[in-house]
C-alpha cells in the first residue's frame, strides 16, 4: 500500500506528485488491471508465449540494426 507523510509547510500538488510517483514505483496500477479479470491458466500459457516471441523478433531486429550499422559505420 502507497502511502506519504505531507509535510506541514508542503504543498498539495508537490505531496500528490510524491504519492503518484510511489504509486507508479510500486506498480500498484498495472496489478489492478491484472487482477480485474479472472484469466485461465491456458489463456496466461498463450500470452506468456506471445510475449516471448515478441521478444525475441524485437532482439533480433535489433540485432540486425546493429549489425548493420557496424558494417556501414
Amino acid at each position: 500500500m502507497a502511502y506519504i507523510v505531507v509535510n506541514p509547510n508542503e504543498s498539495i500538488e508537490n505531496a500528490l506528485r510524491r504519492f503518484k510517483r510511489k504509486v507508479i514505483s510500486e506498480e500498484i496500477i498495472k496489478d489492478l488491471k491484472k487482477h480485474a479479470h479472472f484469466i485461465p491458466p491456458s489463456q496466461k500459457r498463450k500470452l506468456k508465449a506471445a510475449n516471448a516471441r515478441k521478444r525475441n523478433r524485437r532482439r533480433v531486429r535489433q540485432q540486425r540494426t546493429n549489425g548493420q550499422r557496424q558494417l556501414n559505420g
